[in-house]
């Protein structure tokens, strides 16, 4: 299964990785593989990616894990912000297609408090929502598949993990932490 989830706070990928439905190996940005942190990662199984390329490296081990009947973690927002599923990249879809994967959606919800900086954590006892949405089966798509292919079920996984967002915080009556304080940087 490929786990996505929306992406608020910078414990959203421990969060994932440890409350999943199933042990899972996230895509995981390059820079934190360095130094301790980067050691427990690897030895987690956590899939170094590097986001200002094509990671080809990345898909195969992510392929590799799925064909291998586990789980790859994604957030296809892409970087943590608002939560809100704004901008949606196509990695999901594309290992779901490739692999015929299903897509199991995640809505992170407290991870980050309203108004905090990019990598603030929530205040101490604080009450995290992590809500698991409807699977959505995918048929895996023989070589070649194409752009189009991709785009439709990406724009498909997209319109379903926004409502899913909005079905979630009606579940918990919550909310999410809105957007970065202004000035603050994307990861």
């Amino acid at each position: 299964m490929v786990v996505a989830g929306n992406h608020v706070g910078v414990i959203d990928g421990p969060l994932m990785a440890i409350f999943a439905p199933r042990p899972v190996h996230a895509l995981t940005k390059i820079e934190m593989f360095k130094g301790a942190l980067g050691g427990l990662l690897t030895a987690a199984g956590q899939i170094p990616l590097d986001r200002t390329a094509a990671d080809p490296g990345a898909v195969r081990a992510g392929i590799r894990v799925l064909r291998d009947g586990g789980a790859v973690g994604v957030f296809p927002e892409g970087t943590r912000g608002s939560g809100e599923m704004v901008s949606f990249q196509r990695g999901a879809a594309y290992l779901a297609l490739t692999t015929g994967a299903t897509v199991v959606p995640l809505t992170f919800i407290g991870s980050r408090e309203p108004g905090g900086s990019l990598n603030s954590l929530p205040r101490r006892r604080a009450r995290i929502d992590i809500v698991v949405g409807q699977p959505v089966p995918v048929t895996a798509v023989p070589w070649p598949r194409r752009v189009s292919q991709v785009a439709a079920l990406a724009d498909d996984l997209h319109q379903q993990m926004q409502s899913g967002l909005k079905d979630a915080l009606a579940e918990t009556g919550r909310s999410l932490p809105g957007p970065l304080p202004s000035g603050e940087p994307h990861e």
